[in-house]
């Protein structure tokens, strides 16, 4: 199956490699470009893309806010973040107008179409820098922190998870996949499909991406 993305950075130069190398991925097109958010906005309602590769600081429109314009009247369509900045207001902003995936541009070809192919299929997903921050913010402290205290803390923040419920809470913060879940806790993919419905049933939310923000918010 081909994976429709739509590229939006306010640098020509950014957006014009971004097309470059992801059309040499035979599994991505690249159906449109745009340099600020309410152009991006446009493309969006234009075009429907799967995947919406989104900068964050732009002009007219910033990518948050047109991150959530876009997932609220298109909430099948995926949202990556690829930006310079990985700070914690960043990261937290990104997430809660509903970004299913962040990274930094550090990424690499690879990595940048291996998130692309992972936020189309439903999950979640950040880099190394992105993913150490997430578990610093869990642990609730400055850097990250040993995985025991994070289900405990989560116990605490929500009571009505179990203690397994929380470990996968735990892993789907830090990005993990299903059967990244399963092969850490010892499961099976379904069983911890199961888990996960149990999570976001009971913390009223629809995707990871959403799940991650609730987790997030202080």
């Amino acid at each position: 199956m081909t994976i429709r993305v739509l590229v939006v950075d306010d640098q020509a130069i950014v957006r014009d490699g971004l097309v470059t190398v992801l059309s040499l991925m035979p599994d991505l097109e690249v159906v449109g470009e745009a340099a600020d958010g309410a152009a991006a906005v446009v493309a969006v309602d234009r075009d429907v893309p799967d995947v919406v590769l989104m900068d964050l600081r732009m002009p007219v429109v910033d990518g948050p806010t047109a991150t959530a314009q876009i997932t609220t009247a298109h909430p099948q369509v995926a949202v990556l973040v690829l930006t310079t900045y990985a700070d914690d207001e960043s990261i937290v902003t990104a997430l809660r107008a509903g970004a299913r995936g962040y990274l930094t541009k550090d990424a690499g070809r690879v990595e940048i179409a291996t998130a692309i192919r992972a936020v189309a299929s439903g999950q979640s997903t950040f880099d190394a820098t992105v993913g150490a921050r997430l578990v610093a913010q869990l642990a609730g402290g400055a850097s990250p922190a040993p995985a025991p205290a994070a289900p405990v803390e989560l116990r605490t923040r929500f009571p009505d998870l179990t203690p397994r419920e929380a470990d996968v809470l735990e892993r789907i913060a830090e990005g993990r996949s299903n059967p990244e879940i399963a092969a850490e806790l010892f499961l099976t993919v379904p069983t911890v499909k199961s888990y996960v419905n149990q999570v976001f049933t009971k913390l009223g939310v629809r995707t990871r991406a959403e799940a991650v923000a609730l987790v997030l918010r202080s």
